[in-house]
């Protein structure tokens, strides 16, 4: 009797797990290289010709053609960890990937793959209160928070700027979100434009938009603005039934156009009326009327993307109106300025200030597409990380300080663990090594000697990371060079590997159809 279909492969046993453990091991290893401020970064090219090139963990595991299922959720713990934490999605992947391997060598072991599991959840449970252990007494201020930031973009792309400079602009942009129930990231943009030096980049207080002025005639800046978002076309409507009409005479044609003309002048006059100093709508707008609006001295941009106008009335606290006969004073939004620039090929329209303003942009500058991408990308994790930061009010040290307090502490607490369950813990322990050796390994230290000058400060002193200047290598305390990460991206990552890999591990059947 078949139960499954005859194009159906299913593996089983230990072939199952083998070649799921493998697949998890290869994505894992695919972005080690990519690790701490002296990381590699990829160049990925897809079958477009379309190329990234970037160190950033998530991008990396995203953009790569990946179809074996295991391997798949590699793919997922570094997504969950950039939507929970915005970073640490490298070392999240690294991590889940030596937990595979780890147990690979338990099994080998005879070891059940149900007390792996076991084992696991428990030192992970262990590695949780030492991330307790290594919060910071200090209060998370600003200096703090750029610490966080630089540390977080600290061997990324970041063009002709340093990390230093840019955590200056990424913690003043989180300030401007702060609220007293926590920090509104998503009011928090980067916009991306080509054309001028990295040290262009700066803090837009507003908004900034792909659009140009209606008409060349219109003012190019307009100061404390009146702001109307309209949902109107402003021109001649038509109807939705397609209809012919017989002119028999000049005489009808002329009366035809006065009333269109009338029509399309009534329209501009409600809106100069209306007092708006500038108008943007999500429909088209008829040349006769932004010609008009320009000799009035009114600021128009016309078929603006839904998403853009949200922004504009959370930005200015205008009100959205879906008939120009609505339109009054008290819909209007207020900024300190509206401005049209041109950048090359490209116009922007600037949003800026206002009593009501909730929004702030990064306006990110680059000589290259691959300069503005990488950039973007590492200003957004330093965002979400000075964020996650600021909420908890929790950093714990980096450059691999915390792992290895993290492993010490499971190892002591594994003494006291009966049965071969120990063996799955003390393998975790051995798992995280991973981060302290492949930190060595990319200042071009050795990964064994290094590990061990770090269990010895750690013992020593109590806290101990691989700390990287310029081409000098130390190990010393990093809360005093500054390298710090919040806690949580730290939580996350454990979490996140250890879910993974316990999901791989219990795995002994797959079955495939073709």
């Amino acid at each position: 009797m078949f139960i499954l279909s005859e194009d159906s492969q299913r593996t089983q046993g230990r072939d199952a797990q083998s070649s799921n453990i493998m697949a998890g091991k290869a994505v894992a290893e695919s972005v080690r290289t990519t690790l701490g401020p002296r990381g590699m970064d990829k160049m990925l090219v897809d079958s477009g010709g379309e190329v990234v090139i970037t160190n950033d963990g998530a991008t990396i595991l995203n953009e790569m053609d990946i179809e074996h299922p295991a391997a798949q959720m590699i793919v997922e713990v570094a997504d969950s960890q950039e939507e929970e934490v915005g970073d640490g999605t490298t070392t999240a992947a690294v991590i889940a990937g030596n937990l595979l391997g780890e147990a690979e060598d338990l099994i080998e072991q005879d070891v059940h793959a149900t007390t792996i599991v076991e084992g696991y959840h428990e030192a992970a449970e262990i590695a949780l209160e030492a991330i307790a252990e290594q919060v910071s007494e200090e209060t998370v201020d600003d200096d703090v928070l750029k610490q966080v930031a630089e540390s977080s973009m600290t061997g990324k792309g970041t063009g002709g700027l340093t990390a230093e400079s840019l955590a200056e602009t990424v913690v003043e942009a989180i300030r401007h979100v702060e609220l007293e129930d926590g920090v509104a990231r998503d009011n928090v943009t980067v916009h991306t434009q080509i054309g001028a030096s990295s040290n262009a980049t700066e803090l837009v207080p507003g908004i900034v938009i792909d659009e140009e002025p209606a008409h060349d005639g219109m003012p190019d800046a307009v100061e404390d603005a009146s702001i109307a978002v309209l949902d109107v076309e402003l021109g001649v409507r038509t109807g939705e039934i397609d209809a012919e009409y017989a002119i028999d005479s000049i005489d009808q044609l002329n009366t035809a156009l006065d009333a269109e003309e009338s029509e399309v002048r009534g329209y501009a006059e409600q809106v100069a009326e209306s007092g708006a100093d500038v108008v943007f709508t999500t429909e088209d707008v008829d040349d006769r009327v932004s010609t008009y609006l320009a000799g009035e001295g009114v600021l128009v941009f016309e078929s603006i993307g839904d998403s853009d106008a949200k922004d504009i009335v959370s930005a200015t606290g205008a009100t959205r109106v879906g008939a120009l006969e609505d339109l009054e004073e008290a819909d209007f939004g207020q900024a300190d300025r509206i401005s049209s620039e041109n950048f090359g090929d490209d116009d922007l329209a600037f949003i800026e200030g206002g009593a009501a303003a909730e929004t702030v942009t990064v306006f990110v500058r680059g000589g290259t597409e691959h300069v503005v991408d990488e950039l973007e990308r590492a200003i957004g994790d330093a965002l979400d990380v000075v964020a996650t930061a600021l909420e908890s009010g929790e950093v714990v040290p980096g450059a691999g300080a915390t792992e290895i307090a993290i492993a010490d502490k499971i190892r002591e607490e594994a003494a006291g663990i009966e049965g071969r369950k120990q063996l799955a813990v003390t393998a975790f322990a051995d798992a995280l090594d991973v981060v302290p050796r492949t930190l060595a390994a990319n200042t071009g230290r050795d990964p064994i000697d290094a590990l061990v000058d770090l269990r010895a400060a750690h013992e020593s002193e109590g806290r101990a990371g691989l700390i990287t200047s310029g081409e000098d290598v130390t190990i010393d305390d990093p809360f005093d060079y500054g390298v710090i990460d919040p806690a949580d991206v730290k939580r996350e990552a454990i979490e996140s590997a250890t879910e993974a890999a316990t999901m791989i591990v219990r795995i002994d059947d797959v079955i495939a159809a073709e």
